[in-house]
């Protein structure tokens, strides 16, 4: 089953990132959005400021910013993956 295209961000021109779809076999979000660099990157890599969370960000793993105005997008695709395996 293809992804389901939930949005994009309403503020993007042209039709870049980023974007939000829900894969309902796995029942999985998947985003697109800009890379996270700089101070935000090197907080996360570390410092180990979630308890039992290692630090660092695992190989085949990736960290990406989304604007507060998608947040009505993610709650939708958040419901839509909970409810695909239904």
């Amino acid at each position: 089953m293809p992804l389901r295209f939930k949005g994009i961000d309403p503020s993007t021109g042209g039709g870049g990132s980023p974007t939000v779809w829900v894969d309902e076999e796995t029942r999985e979000i998947v985003i697109q959005g800009w890379d996270v660099v700089g101070e935000r990157l090197s907080e996360i890599r570390d410092t180990e400021w979630v308890p039992g969370h290692s630090t660092g960000v695992p190989a085949g793993e990736s960290v990406v910013r989304l604007p507060v105005r998608m947040a009505a997008i993610l709650r939708e695709a958040c419901d839509d993956a909970e409810r695909a395996g239904s």
